[in-house]
């Protein structure tokens, strides 16, 4: 097994920075906790398209840095070949945990194609997505003080991939909303808001268009809220709610949603706290948990110019620790994470700074090692 020296050096090295080195270089005593094998968690790693395989690069960079007791396996998925998901999937079962960039889908695709997203979250039954929407120290925005947690139902609904034309030039896609996965999705909102000392829940709907399908969401939601009492329950049309986002976003705790609703409403709130590049995201079912950005956009536009922002993923990895149970390491690259942003002050140009990706995550592990410092010496 290669050694955190070994794996520091060769992170200095990489990073052209001979003056800095890791923690447990300096110190030398780094003890892994307790994981699966060998005091060690392996963890899928799909770097995906755009700006995934980069930022996928730092997040090994950073480990390797913080000396974190996780080996990446690494499956590369094209959205070409239906082996390369069959592989990651298979990957992702042995391994129990993924962390993975965005595969692009082409609407330029057969109708035949299936997204290689939609098929990963699909096959594994990966039916609850969750973003935690929070305002970030040092990011000026319109709104401050948002904390909103989004469950997405991420199985069904208008993503079952059902569809066809009927007669020329008339398509008819399905939308498919079951009481057994409404239920699910519903119970999971509730049981998460009671464990996060959460006050309310609001389930977003068009129950009033679609009467059968949202109705059915929505009565499941209800059943559900019945359970919770300590808990409050509210419902919002989807078209009202996106007007309730962006002027009082304050109002909202935790929303719950059909699979379409919640791709909109999480890119909204994104957009309200500062962007894509810095919410997290995760996917959870009975098995198995992958983690990503929040809003799944590829960046293809910036892939490979160094401008991206990092902390989206860097987050989402911290969230994965913590799935982990590695929650020493999940707070420390968080933490460093948050200071570079409010105090350091280095911020990439899509939050309206000059930094580069490089540059945020050097300045992320200085502060990695300036907080282990303090700690020793306490």
């Amino acid at each position: 097994m290669v050694s955190c020296l070994v794996l520091s050096e060769i992170t200095r090295l990489a990073c052209c920075q001979p003056t800095q080195v890791s923690y447990c270089e300096q110190h030398k005593i780094h003890t892994p906790p307790p994981a699966k094998y060998g005091g060690r968690h392996t963890v899928t790693l799909i770097p995906g398209d755009g700006i995934g395989p980069e930022l996928l690069n730092h997040v090994k960079e950073l480990f390797r840095f913080s000396c974190v007791p996780v080996d990446f396996e690494v499956v590369n998925v094209s959205s070409a070949t239906e082996d390369d998901i069959n592989n990651a999937i298979t990957a992702i079962r042995r391994n129990g945990v993924a962390l993975k960039g965005n595969i692009e889908t082409l609407h330029t695709l057969p109708a035949s194609h299936k997204s290689r997203n939609n098929l990963l979250r699909t096959s594994l039954d990966l039916y609850a997505n969750v973003m935690h929407c929070k305002s970030l120290p040092g990011v000026q925005t319109r709104h401050n003080n948002i904390d909103i947690m989004i469950i997405r139902e991420n199985t069904e609904g208008e993503y079952s991939s059902l569809e066809h034309e009927s007669v020329s030039g008339v398509v008819e896609c399905l939308k498919i909303i079951t009481r057994t996965n409404s239920l699910r999705i519903a119970e999971y909102a509730f049981k998460l808001a009671r464990e996060k000392g959460r006050k309310r829940v609001t389930a977003v709907h068009k129950a009033n268009i679609m009467k059968l399908g949202d109705g059915l969401f929505l009565q499941c939601c209800r059943e559900v809220a019945a359970g919770y009492p300590d808990i409050a329950f509210d419902a919002m049309i989807v078209d009202n709610t996106t007007m309730q986002l962006v002027s009082k976003p304050q109002q909202f705790d935790v929303m719950v949603m059909p699979n379409l609703y919640g791709n909109v409403v999480s890119n909204v709130c994104a957009g309200l706290v500062g962007g894509p590049g810095l919410v997290p995201g995760a996917n959870y079912g009975r098995d198995y948990a992958v983690f990503e950005t929040a809003t799944r956009n590829t960046g293809k536009s910036i892939a490979d110019r160094n401008i991206a922002n990092p902390t989206a993923m860097l987050l989402a990895s911290c969230m994965m620790l913590d799935h982990l149970k590695l929650h020493d390491y999940a707070t420390m690259i968080r933490n460093a994470v948050l200071t570079t942003m409010n105090e350091t002050q280095l911020h990439t140009a899509d939050i309206g700074g000059q930094g580069t990706t490089s540059e945020v995550v050097q300045a992320i592990m200085r502060n990695i090692q300036r907080s282990r410092r303090l700690k020793l010496h306490l």
